[in-house]
């Protein structure tokens, strides 16, 4: 709302969360500002789909759920040459891993929900800029649309950024070991994981996280089917759609949160039937992996 208006355009990363596809599909047939979702992941590729009216680049980084990471510096350096403000979603990585600001965007969103509330009890929202700037947000999106947190519920943001760091150690520490085993069983075909050393952008990864982060996205050797089946086997690790609690999560992005996305889009995003994405907790390692273990194994039954 803060950098768009009637009939501008945004440009947005290949792949977004599913609200966030539902918002810029409002924003088209209320407002009539488009969307173009772009790989973004060249110089010639950013260029090339920035058009005459965009006035905003929208980037999750890495990709809910594919795990895809863009390069902050590049598309900060070809927008300000333009003009065109960037906003990072950065909920996956928290500020304790990338650092968007320092890399050059304009704003950056976080669901605070997740890793800074930390424990699954806080539904929250948290942007941060340059001074200016988030001021008038204070004094026209959040006036006007009224989306002010309670003081119970900013505590809770403040209790978990305590433990943030020390979490987000764990939450990785943990993926990493999780990412090795998918990795080896035969009903995985592939493994989506930034701090995975074999992750097609490795470098990137190093360049502007300090780390890989606590999900992953796997996709399995089957089906629809079978991917649901996997997740109604699982004993330990609940079925749900958030992520950065201190217990593993898992969901089934096609039929959950991005089921709003229509079928072709999604394939355009890399979101197939069969992927499937997992929060790994603070639980001991070996426990998580039993119980997917157990779970993938039904399938070769």
């Amino acid at each position: 709302m803060e950098v768009t208006k009637t009939n501008d355009h945004i440009l947005c990363s290949k792949g977004v969360y599913g609200c966030t596809f539902g918002l810029l599909q409002w924003l088209k047939d209320k407002h009539n500002i488009q969307s173009t979702f772009a790989d973004l992941g060249s110089e010639e590729e950013i260029k090339r789909n920035i058009q005459t009216n965009t006035t905003c680049v929208y980037i999750e980084t890495p990709i809910n759920p594919t795990m895809q990471v863009i390069d902050i510096p590049l598309v900060t350096s070809i927008a300000k040459e333009k003009g065109i403000k960037v906003i990072v979603d950065n909920t996956f990585s928290t500020p304790y891993l990338q650092k968007p600001l320092k890399l050059g965007c304009d704003l950056v969103v976080h669901s605070a929900t997740k890793y800074i509330g930390g424990h699954g009890d806080v539904i929250a929202g948290v942007m941060a800029g340059n001074a200016d700037m988030i001021d008038n947000i204070k004094k026209t999106v959040r006036k006007d649309f009224g989306g002010v947190l309670s003081p119970f519920d900013a505590w809770l943001l403040i209790r978990g950024v305590k433990t943030l760091a020390v979490r987000m150690d764990r939450h990785c520490e943990n993926a990493e070991k999780i990412a090795a085993q998918l990795k080896k069983h035969p009903n995985v075909k592939a493994v989506y994981y930034p701090g995975d050393k074999e992750h097609a952008q490795s470098s990137l990864v190093k360049k502007q996280m300090r780390r890989g982060g606590g999900v992953l996205s796997f996709e399995l050797n089957g089906s629809y089917e079978d991917a649901v089946h996997v997740v109604n086997q699982l004993q330990l690790i609940p079925i749900a759609v958030s992520l950065g609690d201190a217990e593993t999560l898992i969901q089934h992005p096609a039929s959950m949160t991005h089921a709003v996305i229509p079928p072709e889009q999604r394939v355009k995003m890399g979101i197939t039937n069969e992927l499937l994405r997992l929060s790994v907790g603070l639980e001991a390692w070996e426990d998580i992996w039993q119980d997917l273990e157990q779970a993938l194994n039904t399938l070769s039954s």
